[in-house]
């Protein structure tokens, strides 16, 4: 079944590698189809892998391999949350590690140029308190690149 909504990311010539890579690294994450080129189109030739077809955290999405033209910016991004310091670590490790870059306040890039927001859970629950809580999170957030699960839970205490 396709899906009503599917976010479509474009990539080089890597849609598949990426594909790949997310659903090995998120849970509720699959390639489900790879479609051909029926002829040759401006960045490929007939044959070669042109869309994608896969889910990240259950999120359809569709990877065109479209060429060089266009590239990822940090407009578009997923946000992941996560429970605690390991599932933070995890994702932030495996997307920079893979090539990947970092960036601040539990922002990243992936090899491919795709931005992530690894957020852990207590950071978005900090902020929706508001108030001086809201805030010393908020400043304690600002000087990090991954984030630190204890220190956010230290600036919520005061």
């Amino acid at each position: 079944m396709i899906a009503k909504n599917t976010i479509c990311l474009w990539y080089d010539k890597d849609a598949l590698d990426a594909a790949q890579f997310y659903a090995a690294t998120f849970p509720d994450s699959a390639v489900t189809a790879v479609h051909k080129a029926p002829g040759d189109y401006p960045s490929g030739k007939a044959g070669d892998v042109l869309t994608v077809q896969f889910t990240v955290l259950g999120i359809p999405c569709l990877g065109l391999n479209g060429g060089p033209m266009m590239k990822h910016s940090e407009a578009f991004s997923f946000q992941v949350s996560t429970e605690d310091q390991a599932e933070t670590d995890r994702y932030w490790n495996a997307i920079v590690g893979n090539g990947g870059q970092e960036s601040e306040c539990g922002w990243c890039k992936d090899k491919w140029g795709l931005s992530w927001q690894i957020t852990p859970r207590v950071l978005m629950e900090a902020l929706a308190a508001g108030g001086a809580e809201s805030q010393r999170a908020f400043a304690a957030m600002m000087g990090m690149r991954k984030i630190d699960v204890a220190a956010i839970e230290k600036a919520r205490k005061g």
